[in-house]
């Protein structure tokens, strides 16, 4: 491993963003399944204690229902475990937070425990990579069940209600697999297939014409973004394809797509993008999976096959030997977690003093600012406090609506959830729009109140959890991100100079500087066995992923040294090159038959 470390050069102080925080962005392709699906696991156990006349408990059956909204992007096999044990989190919040409530009524103590959930919250979902909608909902639901007022002998019968509705909602989770049971993976070949081709584009935007180089070296912000994200894409759908041990024909024909999109960031001079974005469409609805006609690239698709093939599910992890420890990630999201303890208590409290009824709004709104970096935090505030004031405003508008009767009340808040899924993934604040009334509606299952006061109320939470939130966040640094930094740039360069020696290995001659930019290297040693050399490019590519991400979240945070970005961009063309030689070498196992 190389040791040269170019000079960290001076990272410029960043503008905090105020009109780009707002910019709408494209619906999600998948916009309408948790919407639906929060509609339905939402919509019946409500409707239920409606017809019963027990309204009053529809807080402990949301906290089940919402479980719905999670893992909407995992392949069905991983989605019921990820929904069944979001499920299991979301009681044990709950239990924590109605025992709490059952044994004090000091506001001051309980703005504690729920700061500390929202911290424990904010440290779990990271860890775990749960996806949207992250640790806010858990907060939200705990923190209002920790001011609801509450009995010991009461928390058995809603725990109960709350786990028949997760139950419910892991049905309503896990139903359109019945129709479609390959979805979230052609889902995910498709945004590969896309990224890729939008990564050709910006190739050729940048290479001028007869003068494309093989290793599709192209300079240029948009050419490099363009490489990250397309990467990303293609090692998001590994993720999903390797998920699971079973690899029935289906998935096998998405696997060779895949390795198609990867051959397309080895070689995109040589790559029709039309292709790639013809097959994606392709893969909508329940249509057979389309088949690559065999054409240029056919030898490099037939060897990245055979090792596909032979290295199986193990390639997908990276091809680490162990398995990393869940502990091992806990070290850099300590100073996230701390940022939301503080904030969040520190929100309950001014709401305290201000006189205000329900101090966890101001916590939630304060647990929901928190992103992997201040920039990021700073952008969350923004679309909160304007979502939540445009919110406020269509409550007051729905509100005689909602108070013509219990029945009107449930649907209104069907359709606030409905629409805040449908909108949310166009920008934060425009799903908070609708999240804020619904929240508003759910305070008034035990029954009707003044509009007013709520308004009132929610509007002052909503500025102090914003304004005293960011100050904790900018109070608590996060020096640790460039350190990060330099364990991603070592794993990185540890994983290419790996894959680089199979390289020379599998071809006598050549060492593994050979299409890696790095120079001659170590001679060839033996023969790698199947599949050897697909694992070190699923290591490398992962690590060139966390790379990005690092950097991305590390370039965002205040208050700490020049970052290494000369190192980080050599580290990332050099990666980049040498999984490009991977897809493109040759071997005696390319005319081996890859259905034998």
């Amino acid at each position: 491993m190389s040791s040269a470390r170019p000079r960290h050069r001076a990272t410029p102080v960043r503008r905090l963003p105020l009109a780009g925080a707002l910019r709408l962005n494209r619906p999600s392709d998948i916009w309408f399944k948790p919407a639906l699906s929060v509609v339905v696991a939402v919509g019946v156990p409500n409707l239920t204690l409606l017809a019963l006349g027990r309204l009053d408990l529809a807080l402990y059956s949301m906290a089940g229902s919402l479980c719905a909204l999670y893992a909407h992007n995992l392949p069905y096999a991983a989605r019921g475990r990820a929904l069944a044990r979001v499920v299991l989190g979301m009681l044990a919040s709950v239990a924590i937070a109605l025992v709490t409530a059952s044994l004090t009524s000091s506001a001051v103590v309980l703005v504690a425990v729920g700061a500390l959930l929202a911290a424990a919250h904010k440290a779990v979902t990271d860890l775990t990579r749960i996806g949207p909608p992250g640790p806010v909902i858990f907060t939200f639901i705990s923190s209002a069940s920790l001011f609801a007022p509450q009995t010991l002998g009461q928390v058995p019968g809603h725990l109960a209600l709350a786990a028949a509705a997760g139950a419910w909602a892991w049905l309503v989770g896990m139903a359109p697999g019945l129709v479609r049971p390959h979805g979230p993976e052609r889902r995910a070949t498709a945004r590969a297939l896309n990224a890729a081709a939008g990564y050709v584009d910006a190739y050729a935007a940048v290479s001028p014409a007869g003068e494309r180089g093989e290793r599709g070296e192209a300079g240029g912000p948009g050419h490099e973004r363009a490489r990250a994200a397309a990467a990303a894409a293609v090692h998001a759908a590994w993720q999903s394809l390797l998920a699971t041990g079973a690899r029935p024909e289906p998935r096998r024909a998405l696997e060779r797509l895949v390795v198609r999109a990867e051959v397309a960031l080895a070689a995109p001079a040589d790559t029709d993008p039309a292709r790639l974005r013809t097959w994606a469409r392709a893969l909508r609805g329940t249509r057979p999976v389309p088949r690559p006609e065999p054409g240029r690239d056919a030898d490099e698709l037939l060897g990245v096959e055979v090792e596909l093939l032979a290295a199986g599910p193990a390639a997908g992890n990276g091809g680490k030997s162990r398995k990393k420890r869940w502990t091992d990630g806990l070290g850099p999201l300590l100073p996230l977690a701390l940022r939301t303890a503080l904030g969040c208590a520190l929100a309950g409290y001014v709401s305290l003093a201000l006189g205000v009824g329900r101090p966890y709004w101001a916590l939630v709104t304060a647990a929901s600012l928190y992103q992997a970096n201040l920039t990021l935090t700073w952008s969350r505030g923004v679309q909160r406090v304007v979502g939540n004031l445009v919110g406020v405003l269509l409550f007051a508008a729905v509100a005689p609506l909602a108070h013509l009767g219990p029945a009107a009340l449930v649907l209104c808040c069907l359709a606030f959830n409905f629409g805040a899924e449908a909108l949310i993934t166009r920008n934060y604040w425009l799903g908070s729009v609708c999240v804020t009334p619904m929240a508003l509606l759910i305070t008034e299952f035990t029954g009707f109140q003044e509009p007013g006061g709520l308004i009132t109320d929610r509007v002052v939470d909503t500025l102090v959890g914003a304004v005293v939130g960011f100050v904790a966040a900018v109070a608590v640094t996060n020096r640790r991100a460039g350190d990060r930094i330099e364990d991603a740039l070592d794993t990185v360069e540890q994983a290419r100079e790996h894959a680089a020696r199979l390289i020379a290995a599998e071809r006598p001659g050549s060492g593994p500087g050979s299409g890696s930019g790095s120079g001659p290297g170590p001679g060839p040693g033996p023969v790698p066995g199947p599949g050897a050399l697909e694992a070190a490019r699923r290591r490398l590519a992962a690590a060139l992923v966390e790379l990005r991400a690092t950097t991305d979240a590390a370039s965002g945070e205040w208050w700490q040294r020049a970052l290494p970005q000369e190192r980080v961009m050599l580290a990332e063309q050099a990666g980049h090159r040498t999984l490009a030689a991977t897809v493109r070498r040759q071997g005696p196992h390319v005319l081996e038959d890859v259905e034998a």
